[in-house]
């Protein structure tokens, strides 16, 4: 049997860093993917003229980002998209786009600095809007229709973003920090996956990192881990495969550590570790991509559907949660349809044909007066919530975050043996304080174990 310096489950940004650092400085490194492929939830496949992207679709921010220097440093152009928002009425006329992204503006740029006591984000920004609306639009804010509606999406646009289930269940109380520069950079036809082939040295063919031994389809079962006494640590698979490390780095996702948490460590986890992976909260979205012959939207952008109340009440529930469709860097003939929490789970237990025909159905309700919108060519969905080894997009602050403010660092500190020597790492973005939910914060965090266990080698 063959002895590893340290064993990294899963290849996902913050295994696949953690991997690679190790392996650059010498160690010999198992890094065990449960999945048939490299990225976790990122996830680049082939589809329409070009590439989509199935889970991760931006770089957020590009100062100081370990991504995009990434790109930087390999001469990848890596380009911004406009989030700009087209509104399209549930008649099929053009809504006000310049009012609803002024205020759309307005309320994600009330989230930031956030200060006095936590409270639900939906019931913050709700009271801001109102406020805002009836200085500058004083005869909106008896347009019941137009407030129930705004404030509706409003809800749908921070569930795609937090990845939460309802804006009201998120905290105004949070560490997340936003980084500086554009926060929608793309990496448009090359892909996420590059930037994954940077890090394991094989972009542009490169020879890989000798020292790093890849197995896909290695579910892991059981980590026994020494508590008491000096000792390896014995990583065992699914298929009946064991090795052994001196250490382990475990950067699966908080939706697989809340599953199987009680089965996967021997010992347990101790129990402040426990208790933050169960208060802590994991979230869902999902995309259905459809390609087409060609191109028939009106312009480059994104599209958000403005639904009247009478339109709303005659389709079915899961469709008005759809907040509309944008259109991927990577592919001129594709749209993306985005859901959050609820309606995620929903549509990923229906048959592709049932939610490309209901798609169909909102889309030329919404711009067929625009454009001849021609039956799409094919379509793919995301299965995060439904995967075994995702079980969700990315964790979010809940309000039970008030009375655990330090989960994300208790989740973080690596589990010792009786000598002090490190055993039990752990990495993703769930741990990361101030960048969780993004690929740069997961991939921080696999620096930030390699760094860890590096001190103490000889390197």
């Amino acid at each position: 049997m063959t002895k590893y310096d340290t064993i990294v489950i899963g290849l996902g940004a913050a295994g696949t860093t953690a991997a690679s650092e190790l392996a650059k400085a010498g160690k010999r490194v198992l890094a065990l993917e449960a999945q048939d492929r490299i990225g976790g939830r990122v996830h680049t496949s082939e589809f329409g003229d070009g590439v989509v992207e199935l889970g991760a679709e931006w770089i957020h921010g590009t100062d100081p980002s370990v991504v995009y220097d990434s790109a930087i440093h390999n001469n990848i152009t890596v380009v911004p998209q406009d989030i700009y928002l087209n509104v399209y009425k549930s008649d099929g006329t053009p809504g006000n786009s310049q009012l609803i992204n002024e205020l759309v503006d307005y309320a994600l740029e009330m989230t930031s600095n956030i200060t006095g006591p936590a409270m639900p984000l939906g019931l913050y920004l709700t009271n801001k809007l109102n406020e805002y609306i009836k200085e500058k639009y004083p005869e909106l804010i008896h347009d019941s229709e137009f407030m129930n509606e705004f404030l509706s999406i409003m809800d749908l646009i921070i569930d795609n973003l937090e990845s939460s289930n309802d804006w009201y269940d998120v905290s105004t109380l949070t560490n997340y920090r936003e980084l500086g520069g554009h926060q929608h950079m793309s990496w448009h036809r090359h892909g996420y996956k590059t930037f994954f082939d940077i890090l394991l040295n094989t972009y542009n063919n490169g020879p890989g990192w000798p020292t790093l031994d890849i197995k896909l389809n290695k579910e892991v079962k059981l980590i026994k881990w020494p508590r008491d006494s000096p000792g390896d640590v014995e990583v065992s698979c699914v298929d009946g495969s064991v090795f052994t490390a001196d250490n382990v780095i475990v950067t699966v996702s908080l939706g697989v550590l809340k599953e199987r948490y009680k089965t996967l460590f021997l010992p347990q986890l101790p129990d402040d570790k426990v208790t933050a992976i169960q208060k802590m909260s994991m979230g869902v979205i999902g995309k259905i991509i459809l390609s087409f012959p060609q191109k028939w939207w009106p312009k480059d952008g994104n599209f958000l559907f403005f639904w009247s109340r009478s339109d709303k009440l005659i389709y079915e529930n899961w469709l008005t949660k759809i907040l509309g469709l944008t259109q991927p860097k990577g592919s001129s003939n594709t749209i993306t349809l985005w859901t959050s929490g609820d309606t995620t789970r929903l549509v990923e237990s229906m048959p592709s044909e049932v939610v490309m025909k209901k798609s169909m159905e909102l889309i030329r309700r919404f711009m067929s007066k625009v454009s001849h919108i021609p039956e799409p060519s094919g379509i793919l969905m995301s299965k995060w919530f439904s995967n075994p080894f995702t079980r969700g997009s990315y964790s979010y602050d809940n309000l039970v975050v008030t009375d655990y403010p330090h989960a994300r660092t208790v989740l973080e500190a690596p589990l010792r043996d009786a000598s002090g020597a490190l055993k039990v790492l752990f990495a993703g973005e769930a741990t990361n304080s101030n960048h969780f939910s993004t690929v740069h914060g997961a991939s921080e965090t696999g620096l930030r174990e390699a760094k860890r266990i590096l001190p103490n080698s000889k390197l």
